[in-house]
């Protein structure tokens, strides 16, 4: 419990730290590769991206991966209304076939 109360305070006051993150990406390229060239293209691919769209990569990920899940959601929905319909149907037909046999009967 204490570790869940500990993880929940740290998103509350570490969440203003979000924005300067931006600066680690190309700081842990240039740590690990030292291409500093990678880096500056890293950082500057995100920077135009953030000004020409107003959302930075991640959020772009975020986003597709969001309108993935609303997707397959609406499929799955739409599965279960159509079988809902075919099942509504047959049984539908059943009871016809069953009345026009009684009244071929009589």
């Amino acid at each position: 419990m204490k570790k869940i109360i500990v993880i929940i305070i740290s998103f509350v006051f570490l969440g203003a730290c979000a924005q300067s993150t931006v600066f680690l990406g190309p700081a842990i390229s240039v740590g690990s590769t030292g291409n500093v060239m990678q880096a500056g293209f890293s950082y500057g691919t995100n920077m135009v991206v953030k000004q020409t769209t107003g959302l930075v990569p991640g959020e772009h990920v975020s986003l597709y991966i969001k309108e993935k899940k609303q997707e397959k959601k609406l499929k799955e929905r739409d599965a279960e209304i159509r079988k809902e319909m075919v099942n509504y149907l047959q049984s539908h037909i059943k009871i016809m076939r069953d009345k026009l046999n009684l009244k071929n009967k009589l």
